[in-house]
């Protein structure tokens, strides 16, 4: 498996970027136009898409995982 696909964002994490893609859309929507608002549209959309993934190609290159380490659990 490549590594940009290998899971390294948690529930928690997932939850947060998810919730944050909502509010941060209907913000730009209610409150922003021209290129502003597109740039939420284009941020919310990336937090959306890494939550619902749970993967995150910037968490990769920086060696950041939020999931739960697998050690100790029967495989």
């Amino acid at each position: 498996m490549s590594e940009f696909r290998k899971g390294n964002v948690g529930g928690v994490d997932r939850a947060l970027r998810a919730l944050v893609a909502v509010a941060l859309a209907a913000f730009a929507y209610v409150q922003l136009a021209g290129p502003y608002a597109y740039a939420a549209y284009a941020v919310a959309a990336v937090l959306a898409a890494t939550a619902l993934i749970g993967s995150c190609p910037m968490y990769t290159l920086l060696g950041v995982s939020t999931c739960r380490s697998k050690i100790g659990r029967p495989t």
